[in-house]
């Protein structure tokens, strides 16, 4: 005891939460012969004392304070070391509601922990045993007072565990895990006090499951990063075992509580044992080229054995156990899917004994859904009581009316009618919800790429005389020497498929090529939409061209184009831009992520934080959004054909190096380079909202993953020589996207600078790209006329039985070429939920942890200024949305551009940039 007294006493250094334990501490006592006494090196402090109040960007998660008084020294009988004892203070997160099972599952494993079944903890040192070769462990030591607390309500709770260690132990680098309860829990984090360096975190964030369903130990390491080589000699073999365990056999039915991450094609979304409608072609072979997701190992389907059984609602699909929402997220969305429910379920009973599933028949039928909702547009209130719907739909319908209104979209909060305006059409191609097809036109008359043998001349139907009259006097030569002239065109991808389409029923649309010219206030002017149909005969008019109105009838023609084009683009931006890019692209990925990279790897975690929730929200996606029938083909004008274009979009236009944003602008011929720019490039349409404030993010984080790769990757030799990071590249190209392998476009990665330019753009695609095509789809697409995802009617013809009509009342009809009132409620209730930010996001900068996810603190203070580099970002953003001069985002009734403002709220906010692919 007085040695004890005397070790307390001794002077005690401050440490901060992420300070680095090395060798030359690995001892944390000295023995002073001369003295014939044990002293100690700086040994405990109390918590509170030892931690640093750094800047914080995220809520970190509370962390157990550990006791001082734990040191008790016992000599070792046959050397000098000693034992000593340290303390894990160990955070385990509770859920807020349990159902019954549950419930009874923790009370009797709150019974049986104290017979001895309990959460048992091993340290693992980073050093090996010189005689055994094999790391050094301390003994089990078991979670306290696990009973005692099993009524706690906190949604964090507490524990201990204490163990002793010889002085020659070393430093713990892993931890292991046993649960011998019956219910799996959710550990958060691990801090050991007691050792010299000072405190060591071990940050989980994982699921245990129990020894029962998965016996072999969960292993957890410190938040010191190393490269492969680099690997502390007690940590080898369980970095290896690791990866091993996660990455599985690539056999068998996955369980729910499985960690097993594989790939496997997507041929799951059909489902032919329903009948020959509901079957989908598999993508992803060489046939149908497409990236691969997560393998799920379930059984074939009865009727065809390529196929994959389905999983229907309400049952989950699988994702490894981590992959799936937590608790608020998932709180966040089944909201959002009742909300969903109850827009969808009343308005198809309704469709049954009412005439509701009918054409919108005037603007003031769209305007009811956000004054009225939908009971005021179908039945009375005797009739929805004579409605045999469940009690629970029932309830909420009575006693929440707000769940049956939308609210009022922003594309027309500020100006009812701004949709109609050409100015605000043109200006949605840059500032909108799909700004990314926008391209500058080199060649006019344009060319079609698609084969003439089989899709016709490649020749377009637009003149020079259809665009001279609406270029400022300019000739189209000199237009286009002057980059005026600009275009987004959906020919070649709409034009293979729609004799497919236009066979459906309530389905028709065009090929469109739209014609913008620059004008000189830097807002876009739409002066030519191009309707092309398939090429039937060598005669056949398969081609149009609509031009500005000059009359009413022009002009409700005109309207009419402008609503084929809007269609074209809500399906493109669908399909390819939001579903393929940034969903689809980045699974494979993450899948190589986690089977190659050990959590102890610094590009793990690196990319740690921009792969939440996205495998889980893909497989909700194949679930009930990209399947057969699903919403995105009862919502979208392709159809059952929705998936196979995006599949064509991957095979002919999909190419990784030109993913990144600077990349893809000069592809498309937006931008120049320019080293004299801050970015190295010059926008040719300055007031491009999308672009330049993406630029800002892309440069914050290029240079934040710059100082990062350089840090551990100081030369070319660290890059070739790290096995698990060369892994995770080659199976990312060749098992996640094996249909493009071979193509000679993907980068190297023999360079620090190739590092660098492949993270960049993984992260772009996963945050600011993502946000960019996500969160204002409710706001712009909400209001169905100003984007119909859906279009039921071609333009009419003289010679046409429909043209009386269109000639008679000229809104209706093109009210009836719009969804129909059930299939626009259906839409708006998917994109609301697709908006909607959880209270739980993490938005750039930010990150679970923010001083302790890694235990190097020059990588956490980069981290911090990388934090302080988005904020200044956000600040330039609202700057701009004042600027008066930039009149494609301030102006009146002109919605500011904030999809790429970095925070938000939660809900639907029109801004927000999550770190992930996460909704």
């Amino acid at each position: 005891m007085a040695v004890a007294k005397e070790m307390m006493g001794c002077s005690l250094i401050q440490l901060s939460s992420f300070d680095t334990c090395n060798t030359a501490t690995s001892f944390p006592f000295r023995l002073n012969q001369n003295q014939n006494r044990f002293l100690a090196n700086p040994v405990l402090l109390p918590w509170k004392q030892r931690r640093v109040h750094l800047r914080r960007v995220a809520k970190v998660p509370i962390v157990a304070a550990v006791s001082e008084n734990l040191i008790k020294i016992e000599p070792h009988r046959n050397d000098q070391s000693v034992k000593f004892k340290v303390r894990a203070a160990v955070t385990v997160r509770n859920k807020n509601r349990e159902d019954f099972k549950e419930t009874l599952m923790k009370h009797w494993d709150a019974f049986t922990d104290k017979i001895g079944r309990n959460v048992v903890l091993e340290l693992i040192s980073t050093e090996e045993d010189p005689k055994t070769k094999a790391p050094k462990k301390s003994r089990g030591a078991v979670l306290k007072d696990w009973s005692k607390k099993a009524k706690v309500k906190a949604e964090r709770v507490h524990y201990t565990a204490e163990f002793t260690v010889d002085s020659n132990f070393g430093l713990p680098g892993a931890i292991t895990v046993t649960n011998k309860h019956q219910q799996e829990l959710f550990l958060e984090s691990i801090t050991i006090e007691g050792f010299a360096c000072g405190p060591l975190h071990f940050p989980c964030n994982s699921w245990v499951q129990s020894n029962t369903d998965h016996p072999a130990k969960r292993i957890f390491f410190s938040n010191q990063p190393y490269l492969p080589n680099e690997t502390p000699k007690g940590l080898r073999a369980l970095r290896e075992q690791d990866l091993k365990d996660i990455r599985g056999n690539g056999n068998g039915v996955r369980k729910l509580s499985d960690r097993i991450y594989d790939f496997d094609v997507y041929n799951d979304l059909g489902n032919p044992d329903k009948g020959v409608d509901f079957a989908r072609p598999t993508l992803g072979g060489k046939q149908i080229p497409y990236p691969r997701r997560c393998r799920t190992g379930r059984l074939p389907t009865e009727t065809d054995i390529q196929a994959e059984s389905r999983v229907e609602k309400p049952m989950p699909m699988y994702v490894p156990r981590d992959e799936q929402f937590e608790e608020l997220k998932q709180k966040t969305f089944s909201a959002g899917r009742l909300r969903a429910v109850l827009h969808n379920l009343l308005p198809q009973l309704k469709a049954s004994i009412s005439a509701y599933n009918r054409d919108i028949n005037s603007f003031a039928d769209v305007d009811d859904l956000y004054k009225e909702g939908l009971l005021k547009l179908g039945l009375q209130d005797e009739e929805m009581k004579n409605l045999p719907l469940p009690k629970m739909v029932t309830k909420i319908q009575e006693s929440s009316q707000g769940l049956l209104k939308y609210e009022p979209p922003k594309v027309v909060s500020r100006d009812k009618f701004a949709w109609l305006r050409d100015d605000e059409f043109a200006r949605q191609a840059l500032a909108g919800v799909n700004p990314v097809n926008i391209e500058r036109i080199t060649v006019f008359p344009p060319v079609s790429k698609l084969d003439p043998e089989i899709y016709g001349p490649q020749e377009s139907a637009l003149k020079e005389e259809h665009i001279a009259s609406q270029l400022n006097g300019m000739t189209v030569q000199q237009a286009l020497e002057e980059n005026k002239l600009y275009t987004v065109d959906y020919h070649d991808i709409y034009l293979p498929f729609l004799d497919k389409i236009n066979a459906l029923d309530g389905r028709k649309s065009y090929a469109t090529r739209t014609i913008f010219f620059l004008t000189p206030n830097g807002t876009l002017k739409p002066i030519a939409i191009e309707l092309s149909l398939p090429h039937t005969a060598p005669c056949s008019q398969s081609k149009s061209v609509v031009t500005p109105p000059v009359d009413a009838t022009s002009y409700w023609i005109w309207q009419l184009a402008k609503a084929h084009v809007c269609s074209n683009d809500a399906g493109v931006h669908q399909l390819v831009n939001h579903w393929l890019r940034t969903h689809a692209c980045m699974e494979p990925f993450i899948l190589a992520a986690h089977r190659q990279l050990s959590a102890m790897h610094p590009i793990f975690k690196l990319l740690d934080p921009h792969m939440r929730y996205t495998l889980e929200i893909n497989a909700l996606a194949r679930q009930s959004l990209i399947n057969a029938d699903g919403v995105i083909e009862s919502c979208f004008t392709p159809g059952r054909y929705c998936m196979e274009m995006s599949a064509v979009a991957y095979r002919s236009h999909w190419r990784f190096d030109k993913e990144g944003l600077p990349a893809d602008l000069i592809r498309r011929g937006i931008a120049v380079p320019d080293p004299t720019q801050p970015h190295g490039l010059k926008l040719l349409i300055e007031d491009y909202p999308y672009a330049s404030d993406g630029l800002l993010i892309w440069n914050a984080i290029e240079n934040w993953i710059r100082t990062y790769v350089n840090h551990y990757y100081p030369n070319s030799s660290l890059i070739h020589n790290d096995r698990e990071l060369q892994c995770w590249y080659h199976e990312s190209v060749y098992v996640g996207h094996a249909d493009l392998s071979n193509e000679d476009w993907w980068p190297t990665l023999n360079t620090p600078d190739d590092l660098v330019s492949i993270l960049t753009t993984i992260i772009w695609l996963a945050s600011a790209q993502h946000a960019a095509l996500n969160f204002g789809q409710y706001p712009y697409s909400g209001y169905v006329p100003n984007r119909p995802p859906l279009v039921r009617r071609l333009i009419p013809e003289e010679n046409d039985p429909e043209y009386a009509n269109f000639i008679a009342d000229p809104q209706k009809y093109f009210l009836s070429t719009l969804p129909s009132l059930l299939q626009a409620t259906k839409f708006m209730a998917v994109v609301d939920t697709l908006s909607t930010h959880s209270p739980d996001e993490e938005y750039l900068g930010e990150r679970q942890q923010p001083s302790s996810w890694s235990g190097d603190a020059e990588i956490v203070e980069a981290f911090y200024r990388f934090a302080a580099e988005i904020r200044e970002v956000e600040k330039e953003i609202e700057k701009r949305n004042g600027d008066r001069r930039l009149k494609n985002r301030c102006g009146a009734g002109v919605l500011p551009y904030e999809l790429l403002a970095p925070s938000s709220g939660p809900g639907v906010t029109c801004r927000g940039v999550p770190n992930s692919v996460s909704i």
